[in-house]
């Protein structure tokens, strides 16, 4: 494995997050009844995140404990807040569209009943998804659009073209949220820049999802776990 991440050094980086999204998109054609999917999506992404990006999370250091805290929360605010101040928002044609695609409840009333089901998803979306999507989202993708030998470009460095396309394609990733999702990706990537740090917007990233997951147990709106 060493050998391998050394003769490709962008393994680390973009791996976890690839195989996260070649889950989600097989999916639907590799059904597994609960709680056996959730078992099988945590136990390979954190497998993968283990052996591909091991040594680079064992140097994530957090340095700015209370400001990630409070960025994350104000990001989770920022992210519930048009549909909660303005009914129907996000039935809007812009949102839900063919291109964007449909709000969907992607846990159903029998898995919420599950407490190992319901656990495991908070585990992804705390600790696993923040870590394989800044690998990807904030450690790798903009250093190689600020140059393709992206290894000679050290982290958190962006041109502005880097910044704000970065930013859009996380706002696509995220479909009819894709304007909350352009406002997240824009500050997670001003606070790399301002930090430098991938510990610090991890932890920005865990706790914008943590405080998300416990909106929808405490609203019901299960929608915003896509």
């Amino acid at each position: 494995m060493n050998s391998l991440l050394q003769r490709y050094p962008i393994l680390p980086w973009v791996t976890p997050f690839a195989v996260f999204m070649l889950l989600l998109a097989t999916a639907p054609y590799v059904p597994l009844a609960q709680p056996w999917e959730s078992i099988a999506r945590v136990t390979v992404l954190t497998a993968v995140i283990v052996l591909f990006s091991g040594s680079i999370v064992r140097t994530f250091r957090v340095q700015h404990w209370l400001g990630s805290i409070a960025l994350g929360l104000a990001v989770c605010a920022l992210w519930v807040a048009p549909d909660q101040l303005v009914p129907g928002w996000r039935s809007h044609w812009m949102f839900q569209n063919s291109i964007t695609g449909k709000l969907t409840n992607s846990i159903t009333p029998a898995d919420l009943a599950n407490p190992l089901v319901v656990t495991l998803r908070i585990l992804r979306a705390t600790m696993l998804v923040p870590i394989l999507e800044e690998l990807f989202w904030r450690g790798w993708l903009p250093r190689w659009i600020v140059n393709p030998d992206w290894k000679t470009v050290p982290l958190a460095r962006y041109t502005t073209f880097a910044f704000i396309a970065s930013a859009v394609l996380f706002a696509a990733e995220h479909g009819p949220y894709w304007e909350v999702g352009l406002a997240c990706g824009l500050i997670y990537n001003w606070w790399f820049w301002r930090t430098k740090s991938l510990g610090d917007v991890v932890l920005v990233h865990a706790v914008t999802n943590g405080a998300l997951s416990a909106f929808v147990f405490a609203t019901g709106k299960y929608e915003y776990w896509m």
